[in-house]
């Protein structure tokens, strides 16, 4: 009966595992549909929908222009440390076709309101790897509605509900009703759409919430342009042109070129600026001053040449994809491209009354002005493809006046428009400044093009006291072309196209944009001015020599008199293409005055981690690599299981002598994989921190098959423990193999948590060395190296799998052959074979630390280095040749003669007829 009941557990196991992966899905249970006529009746009366119908619907329809009020205890507050980061806007979407109904005007509306979840992708600006910042707060909350819009009344009335999951596995049913209002005939004062969304369920019902106020800006195709209708054809009213120097004309499709842009510019205050009151166009009632604006168009009109304008004044100078909107420092305007100044000339209104309820805001006080026109030479002095103002109509005395505010983008956003140059004023100085240095002879030395995206790199800056800060330096211009957003080049007009192909055509003309932040206690020289973003910002000009990677360049920064200090010199060496270990990119920046003037500053250092192009795809190729190779490995150790398997099968008399302890370790080598990936492999719901090296789901699913292939070879493990468990206890004459067997475990238990002992003592003394050296951002990173470090000691553990049959063999003087040869040899080639490629990889690829990047090898999942990529492999096949030895020869054949027992003990006759 016990044997039976141990034979059974295996099948309980599979169906235990198999229950809490159907359990998972959510079941759906019927529910009665919310009735429509008991709470929109009176808003829009139901009617019958009869055929399907193509008219554009007015409400919420641009995602980043709906901003919602409310809602906490379902949608969250923003208590990340990166609160700035949480958006508050929702999404509006159709589902299926709007119908008309047997009443004129009235249409039948399926659709989904969306609360996007606090997982924001943000790009700081001009940094090259996007970043994602994570708040866990809550999934995406998205209600399913059905209602009926009366175009006629512009009102829209609907239904629905959502599943909230307030705890993993725990569903609630949020039951609403959407109101949303509009007017028909839309001006910039009637373009507002207000409404709510209000729970059906009692107070007292824990899925009752709050009032949700909703606030739109949609585009509206019958908008009629009423605040530049007049006063703007012959230019911007009370405008000032600021500098007076060429600009860039548009085309007559003036959409393309700014609707589909989000620009963000720094503003740029008046000396006098000395109070809220009279600094931003909000008054004191915002509580700080702006740093950066951002302008959103919302529609634009082709034939009129006119746009509709969202412009907002963060409290942050970070930008990301996806903002949170103060609407009390939110502006809302209206657009028109003047032709003959070439500049965009903006009229624009504050949004009123903004309270916690958004019903009643509205527009109003219309009484801000901004023009923006975009320069057709850039220099080393103005780099800013936008440049522009801000100012009122009103006078000093009348309330809501404030001075007039310049600002200026920190981006080239016109790359690509045609009349577009960089004009280089410093290469001579650069050029006497930096000789040149001799190409060497050795032509499989290559270096960098400068048109090449390895231009762009992350550095840390240093002083001569140590300290240190950390930043980018990232071109603006090559020759006559200029990077783009994207990381690519542009051809200017007039540019010869063939220019971008010369790569050994003698040193180019190259233009820079360098910028880094002190971090904690970081660089904090009184001379390096700071931008209001807390950041030294440098644009430099100079020569690139791709034959030497020679990079010298004068730079220009701000100072503190708002003046601009050019007496800076910037010096980078890159390293070759070809560098096998991984090149450095070294760098400084001096400043060329003496050390007794104002503006002077201390000599700076600077490095970074050259990861060019070229690195890349050589990475994506041994990913491709690793993973076959975790493919061939995991399916050898699956065919080497079932050999040993086949092979008690054939010699049932061997599997008591066989190690329990050992079983044990090789089945949680492939269970602990399973468990920690679990939600991987049925979701695929992994942070991807790193897009770079990631291409297209194809990993991910090559992931999956790998997961599937070590469970399968954890099952067939786990039958070989269970046949081993099994005959063991259904021998009764097999004590002394019991007693062997808890020898075993107290030899072999205590090593290992000696082992884990020492582990955790080296990793806290990393840990304690790394917080008094490593920035905040890296201390943060180290709290993960524990959990490494065990991992890798479990996986130099499993490298050693033989060891607790070794000891077995020696206790019980055993000489059987319990394992086959081709499971003992072939497990150990398999866990052996990582330590052979990581000494390979090491002297063939650029060590990086993208945890996601090795899927074989993994730094992580074992100890590996050249000492212990020779001292692993070296101990694995020695214990390979001890358990050959035992089974030939006897259990201690290894220990010296004096120490070796008779092998006479070591079978025992037995009475055949017993």
């Amino acid at each position: 009966q016990s044997w039976y009941q141990l034979t059974m557990w295996p099948r309980a196991f599979l169906f235990f595992f198999l229950f809490i992966i159907f359990s998972i899905s959510p079941v759906s249970s019927s529910r009665t549909p919310i009735s429509y006529a008991d709470h929109c009746a009176s808003i829009v009366p139901e009617s019958i929908p009869t055929v399907p119908d193509f008219t554009t619907f007015p409400f919420l329809q641009t995602v980043t222009t709906s901003h919602y009020t409310g809602g906490d205890r379902i949608l969250g507050q923003n208590s990340s440390q990166f609160s700035f980061y949480d958006e508050k806007y929702l999404s509006f979407r159709i589902s299926g076709n709007v119908y008309k109904t047997n009443t004129n005007g009235v249409y039948k509306i399926k659709a989904y309101l969306v609360f996007p979840s606090s997982n924001v992708y943000g790009l700081p600006r001009n940094s090259i790897y996007a970043q994602s910042y994570y708040s866990p707060q809550r999934r995406n909350l998205r209600f399913q509605l059905n209602g009926f819009w009366s175009e006629s009344a512009g009102k829209l009335c609907m239904v629905g509900s959502a599943s909230r999951y307030p705890r993993e596995g725990d569903s609630h049913n949020l039951d609403a009703i959407l109101k949303l209002s509009s007017a028909k005939n839309s001006t910039i004062f009637t373009s507002l759409v207000n409404g709510t969304l209000e729970s059906l369920s009692p107070p007292d019902d824990p899925n009752h919430f709050q009032p949700i106020s909703i606030l739109a800006f949609p585009s509206m195709s019958d908008y009629n342009y009423t605040l530049v209708s007049e006063g703007f054809e012959n230019g911007c009213p009370g405008g000032i042109d600021i500098p007076q120097s060429p600009s860039l004309g548009l085309p007559p499709s003036i959409c393309s070129m700014l609707s589909g842009r989000f620009h963000t510019l720094e503003l740029e205050y008046a000396s006098k600026c000395d109070s809220l009151q009279n600094c931003t166009p909000f008054g004191g009632g915002i509580g700080y001053v702006p740093h950066v604006m951002s302008l959103q168009a919302i529609q634009c009109s082709e034939k009129d040449q006119k746009l509709r304008y969202l412009v907002e004044f963060p409290n942050s100078s970070y930008t990301g994809y996806y903002q949170s909107s103060n609407l009390n420092a939110t502006l809302f305007g209206e657009g028109s491209w003047d032709a003959k100044q070439n500049r965009l000339c903006i009229a624009a209104c504050r949004i009123l009354n903004v309270t916690d309820s958004l019903v009643n805001a509205h527009v109003g006080d219309c009484s801000v002005r901004l023009s923006l026109r975009f320069p057709a030479v850039l220099s080393i002095r103005n780099m800013s493809g936008i440049v522009g103002q801000i100012w009122t109509n009103k006078t000093v005395n009348d309330s809501g006046y404030f001075d007039r505010i310049t600002f200026r983008s920190s981006e080239n956003e016109m790359v690509g428009v045609p009349g577009l140059k960089y004009e280089y004023t410093e290469i001579e100085r650069a050029r006497r400044s930096c000789p040149l240095k001799k190409p060497l002879k050795n032509k499989k030395v290559r270096y960098p093009t400068g048109y090449s995206y390895d231009m762009n790199f992350h550095m840390s800056v240093k002083d001569s006291k140590g300290k240190f800060s950390w930043g980018y330096a990232n071109p603006f211009s090559v020759g006559d072309q200029f990077l783009g957003q994207e990381g690519f080049f542009s051809v200017a007009e007039g540019s010869s196209e063939s220019e971008a192909d010369t790569i050994d055509g003698g040193p180019l003309n190259i233009s820079y944009k360098i910028s880094f932040r002190a971090l904690g206690d970081g660089i904090s020289s009184s001379n390096l001015s700071v931008s209001p973003s807390g950041r030294v910002e440098i644009s430099a000009e100079g020569i690139y020599d791709a034959e030497t990677g020679q990079l010298c360049m004068v730079g220009c920064r701000k100072s503190t008199n708002d003046s601009l200090d050019c007496e800076i010199l910037v010096n980078f060496q890159f390293p070759p293409l070809n560098s096998k270990n991984g090149g450095v990119i070294k760098g400084s920046i001096e400043s060329t005055r003496k050390n007794t003037d104002p503006l002077y500053f201390e000599h700076l250092n600077m490095s970074g981690k050259a990861y060019y192009t070229i690195e890349a795809r050589r990475s994506i190729w041994r990913m491709d690599l690793e993973i076959t190779m975790v493919l061939i490995s995991n399916t050898l150790a699956c065919v080497f299981v079932g050999l040993q398997i086949f092979y008690v099968k054939k010699h049932p008399d061997v599997l008591p002598f066989i190690s329990l302890v050992m079983l044990v370790i090789l089945t949680l080598g492939h269970m602990i994989p399973l468990v920690l990936n679990f939600e991987a492999l049925l979701f695929q719901n992994r942070n991807q921190q790193n897009e770079l090296l990631r291409s297209a789901g194809w990993i991910e699913v090559n992931e999956v098959i790998v997961r599937v292939v070590t469970m399968v070879a954890f099952l067939l493990q786990s039958r070989l423990l269970q046949l081993a468990w099994s005959a063991r206890l259904g021998d009764g004459n097999q004590k002394s193999l019991w007693v062997a067997e808890k020898k075993v475990t107290f030899v072999s238990l205590p090593l290992y948590i000696v082992g884990g002992l020492i582990a955790l003592f080296v990793n806290w003394r990393k840990n304690k060395y790394n917080t008094t050296m490593l920035s905040s951002r890296a201390a943060f990173y180290q709290q993960h190296t524990l959990w490494g470090d065990l991992r890798s000691y479990a996986g130099l553990v499993l490298d050693g799998f033989l060891f607790p049959q070794i000891l077995l063999n020696m206790f019980k003087i055993s000489r059987e052959s319990a394992l086959s040869r081709a499971f003992y040899i072939g497990t150990t080639f398999v866990r052996l074979l990582p330590h052979a490629y990581d000494l390979y990889r090491a002297h063939n690829y650029v060590q990086r630390h993208f945890d996601e990047s090795y899927f074989y090898a993994n730094p992580t999942a074992d100890f590996y280095s050249t000492v212990w990529d020779v001292i692993i492999p070296f101990g694995g096949m020695l214990f390979a040749v001890i358990i050959y030895l035992q089974q030939k020869f006897g259990g201690r054949c290894i220990l010296p003669r004096k120490f070796r027992e008779s092998e006479a003990y070591e079978k025992v006759p037995v009475d055949s007829n017993e």
